[in-house]
């Protein structure tokens, strides 16, 4: 059993997690555990403490030749795989992001509570509460964002995320202390397939992109169709009144293809919606590829016999 916790400072996300790790009878490994425990391995005093106040010094090399945020990952995926155990911290989220039967937790409040509840634990004014709590979130923040380039509060990195706002410890910790039990519980195929997004079958708008995907696979080029829409116009009220959905997406050139198959008097209408596309999107690469050199190619790979159907 693995179970990840993040938490936001003043939503009892400790509290909850020593109270789970109580009813599973599990170890909870913190980064306070860590900087003591772990790194003292390879780091000397000096080492420890830049650790302990910048995030980017973790990405830089140990004594034993890799980075300080290897050796941590190194040392969290061989406990792991030892023993059932609860991590605090730590991006321990997208370090096992793949890992079958984990469970990715985050607790959260929100912004009133959480000063509330600060301003009660540590004595403090409203003003020193809202700075203090601005200060630890920019902190868990940066932490993700410089060693793994992810964005903390998203939420597809969790499997749940609780608000504590009308939430009691116990009531929190009960409902990760069943999610947990019943997924350690269920069959490892089927805990697999939780962890897999399940594969759409693409239904192509007209045969000539189905005709153009070909010939990316026989290339074995990489490709996504219609994958993202970009609004281009909208009302005064901000309501969007035009978007442009290009028909492929190719990762390794990082560029979008719009094909232009169809009656060319449409041509031009894709023209401008590109070129919107470009202005209202900076660094956006799209191309279109016109008729003339999508038929020359299925020609040249036997996928067309010179029937016009558009």
């Amino acid at each position: 059993m693995l179970i990840t916790i993040s938490r936001q400072t003043g939503s009892q996300g400790k509290e909850i997690t020593d109270l789970l790790a109580q009813k599973l009878d599990l170890p909870i490994i913190t980064r306070d555990w860590v900087m003591s425990k772990w790194l003292p391995e390879i780091a000397n005093q000096h080492e420890l403490h830049m650790l302990t106040q910048s995030p980017g010094f973790f990405l830089s090399t140990s004594s034993q030749g890799i980075t300080f945020a290897e050796f941590l990952e190194n040392k969290l995926q061989e406990l792991a795989e030892q023993q059932s155990v609860i991590i605090f911290g730590l991006g321990a989220q997208i370090i096992f992001a793949g890992y079958s039967g984990a469970l990715h937790v985050k607790i959260m409040a929100s912004q009133e509570i959480r000063i509330n509840r600060i301003m009660q634990t540590h004595c403090l004014e409203k003003k020193d509460a809202e700075r203090f709590l601005d200060l630890t979130d920019r902190k868990h923040r940066r932490y993700i964002s410089t060693i793994y380039g992810k964005d903390w509060s998203d939420p597809s990195l969790y499997h749940i995320t609780l608000n504590t706002d009308n939430m009691s410890i116990d009531e929190a910790a009960s409902v990760l202390c069943y999610m947990a039990q019943n997924r350690q519980n269920l069959p490892l195929s089927q805990i697999d397939s939780l962890e897999k997004p399940v594969e759409k079958s693409v239904v192509f708008k007209h045969p000539s992109e189905e005709e153009f995907a070909s010939i990316l696979d026989m290339h074995n080029i990489e490709w996504e169709y219609e994958p993202r829409t970009f609004p281009i116009e909208w009302d005064t009220e901000g309501n969007i009144t035009q978007a442009f959905a290009p028909d492929f997406y190719l990762p390794r050139f990082d560029t979008y293809i719009e094909l232009t198959t169809m009656d060319q008097r449409y041509v031009s209408q894709k023209k401008k919606k590109v070129q919107k596309l470009k202005k209202l999107y900076p660094g956006t690469n799209i191309n279109i590829v016109f008729k003339k050199d999508f038929y020359s190619l299925a020609k040249r790979f036997g996928l067309w016999e010179g029937n016009d159907k558009k």
